[in-house]
């Protein structure tokens, strides 16, 4: 079917307008909000003792009348490096190896100034070393070490232990001092694994399904778990002492009293609190903020609850007081990208229905952007925007819409007869009032299909958003597993699932109502 070029260039332009006008609003809006005044962003990485550090800092920062918030779990260091860049966060407690090794790229176990003077440039600073030294190491069962004669990181280049099956979490396979660099210091044998998240690690090697597992030394289940950890017999793990890593314009005289306040012995006891008795990270925190003001801890910080995990079940879970929060965040996410992506989508399938060689340049290219995982496409999405939070989620949810709609809308008005679209012409309609009033509507079913799909990967891919501080179902779901707790991982994946049956319940609901009324 052939059409005037006119309407062509003018669903084009609208398209491209609409663009233009998401761009403006994200690039300028965003940053009007930003100008605005807020409190001090605390951000933390995604296990339990960087959750846990995490509450601290924002506790210790309000008992000082500093206004603060802390975004829990923004994934890797490299997220929270960009995080801090772009001024989405302002502080989180980071290790001096890792700020020696992954951000500056260097050698060695340097002093604090030191690290300091290579950090100014950046405008970043490392202030309040906490106490602790929390390295890297390699653990297995001690049933298997003693059978197998392991008890350095040497021995396991030994013929003994060749066929040992290696669970590591993807940041340590990703690290300057993870995996490759500790597999040539040693001459390890072993092919790299396939990537572990860190919170199930020890579960994966309780239950056999991997017998080397990576840990932090101050890890929760050390103490109460029987595994072994081989020693670093030729010092290759440079010291990783707790510190906070900020904003150079932050000041950090409220933080002061934090340094040297937590050792080995009490970090590794707020770990097992959280992540083995199941008591709520923030109260950890909370209660050990409140000691530093008392001569001796509470007597509640002794000895651990045993019960707690029986107390904070899943229902307590589910109905917990951030549940509103979440829905509301969880619900904008989808719907607001969604109803981006109708209105940019729509138009662009209907101008690759008119323009078929253009309408294959674009399929292509939203089909791209439906490949792109999502990790990847949110953190190039932090360095486009310029922050973490809502609007790079946004973002990144309207692109993956797409191509449903896009695809959609094009197929459906292929479907529409040529009979019709003759009878209309006849009937003297303009090209446009034929597309509106008579093609449009004949596709709409298959263009409602596509804007449902388009939903429902919307409501599961929203629980990524977590990994980058914009809330949502996925803050539980990555808490979760952060603090190995099935009762909190479950509070945000049954909810998303639910939400996910709801939407599908309703585009069913709203079709069939649409078929009762043609039928009529």
């Amino acid at each position: 079917m052939k059409c005037r070029p006119g309407l062509a260039m003018r669903v084009g332009a609208l398209a491209l307008l609409l663009a233009l006008v998401l761009t403006f609003v994200l690039t300028f809006g965003g940053g009007a909000l930003a100008a605005k005044p807020k409190p001090v962003q605390v951000g933390s990485k995604r296990f339990t003792e960087s959750y846990i550090l995490g509450a601290i800092v924002t506790e210790s920062l309000a008992m000082a009348g500093v206004a603060a918030e802390h975004r829990p779990g923004l994934g890797n260091t490299a997220v929270l490096e960009q995080a801090l860049a772009s001024g989405g966060i302002d502080v989180y407690p980071e290790y001096t190896g890792t700020i020696v090794r992954e951000l500056l790229q260097r050698e060695g176990n340097p002093s604090l100034a030191q690290i300091n003077t290579w950090l100014a440039p950046r405008g970043l600073k490392a202030s309040a070393p906490l106490g602790f030294n929390n390295s890297y190491a390699l653990a297995l069962r001690e049933a298997d070490a003693e059978r197998l004669g392991l008890a350095t990181l040497s021995d396991l280049a030994s013929p003994a232990a060749r066929g040992l099956r290696l669970g590591l979490s993807h940041e340590f396979l990703g690290r300057a001092d993870g995996w490759a660099a500790l597999q040539r210091a040693y001459g390890l044998p072993f092919a790299t694994p396939a990537g572990l998240d860190h919170g199930l690690a020890y579960t994966a090697l309780e239950q056999s399904q991997v017998d080397v597992i990576d840990i932090y030394s101050t890890d929760a289940k050390i103490g109460r778990s029987a595994v072994r950890v081989l020693r670093d017999d030729r010092n290759f793990f440079p010291r990783y002492d707790a510190v906070l890593l900020m904003r150079t314009g932050l000041d950090a005289a409220p933080l002061q009293g934090l340094a040297g306040r937590i050792d080995e012995r009490r970090m590794i006891a707020m770990n097992a609190a959280a992540e083995l008795d199941g008591r709520p990270y923030a109260d950890v925190a909370r209660e050990f903020v409140a000691s530093l003001a008392s001569p001796t801890p509470p007597a509640a910080a002794a000895a651990p609850v045993a019960s707690a995990r029986t107390a904070h079940g899943f229902w307590s879970r589910l109905l917990a007081d951030d549940f509103a929060r979440l829905t509301r965040q969880h619900l904008l996410l989808v719907f607001g990208s969604l109803a981006l992506a109708v209105v940019v989508g729509v138009p662009l399938g209907v101008l690759a229905w008119l323009r078929p060689r253009l309408g294959q340049v674009l399929l292509a290219t939203v089909g791209v952007i439906q490949t792109i995982p999502s990790l990847a496409l949110l953190a190039f999405l932090i360095v486009i925007v310029g922050g973490i939070g809502f609007v790079p989620a946004l973002v990144a949810l309207f692109l993956y819409a797409l191509l449903p709609i896009v695809r959609n809308t094009q197929t459906g008005l292929d479907g529409v007869g040529a009979g019709l679209s003759q009878a209309a012409r006849a009937l003297g309609l303009t090209r446009w009032q034929q597309l509106v009033q008579v093609e449009l509507p004949l596709a709409a079913p298959t263009v409602l299909a596509g804007v449902q799909t388009a939903a429902t990967i919307n409501v599961g891919t929203a629980t990524m958003a977590a990994f980058i501080g914009a809330g949502g179902y996925g803050e539980r779901i990555v808490a979760g597993l952060a603090l190995n707790d099935t009762a909190v991982l479950l509070s945000g994946a049954v909810p998303a699932a639910v939400l996910a049956l709801v939407v599908q319940g309703g585009f069913g609901l709203a079709r069939r109502g649409r078929d009762r009324r043609r039928v009529r």
